[in-house]
């Protein structure tokens, strides 16, 4: 569907703006990979790459690049995230939301904060214990904040320590 999409648009291209065509890939093809793509969390890469690629041939549509120039600096003029990193992002801006109490309460029911018994040296630390749930689906979902926040950079504007305890 992307992909018949992105031909769609590409036809277009001679008669519309940059902006338009950004417009366009952003309505009829971003907005699908990104629509609930943080269930995608710990798919293997090769399954993530098939979505990499649609999203980097939208990038191209939209700079008009041509498919043997390197598809990085593209993706960075556009401010645009490799798609794994889209879908850490995504997972680590609700758990953000969710401590800031700026979340739906239906998120907020899945993270709650622990406090260990005895003061321990990481008291500083944001922690959260994960409930337990009979799909994995949500129990991957849950844990795969702490891990991700490990990975973060600072520049993401997300710089608690998230830990997971069951």
């Amino acid at each position: 569907m992307a992909f018949f999409h992105l031909q769609n648009i590409a036809s277009l291209c001679p008669s519309l703006s940059q902006h338009s065509t950004q417009i366009l890939v952003h309505a009829l093809v971003t907005s699908c990979i990104d629509y609930c793509n943080a269930i995608l969390c710990g798919l293997p890469n090769q399954l993530l790459y098939r979505l990499q690629i649609i999203q980097n041939s939208a990038a191209r549509i939209i700079t008009h690049t041509r498919s043997s120039d390197h598809i990085t600096p593209t993706l960075i003029q556009l401010h645009c995230f490799l798609f794994n990193n889209r879908i850490n992002y995504k997972i680590l801006l609700l758990t953000f939301k969710v401590l800031h109490n700026l979340a739906p309460p239906y998120l907020s029911e899945l993270l709650h904060p622990y406090t260990p018994s005895p003061s321990l040296p990481s008291s500083s630390a944001v922690l959260l214990s994960v409930p337990s749930f009979r799909l994995s689906t949500m129990k991957l979902l849950c844990t795969q904040t702490p891990e991700l926040s490990s990975t973060t950079h600072p520049s993401a504007g997300l710089h608690h320590t998230l830990q997971i305890t069951d």
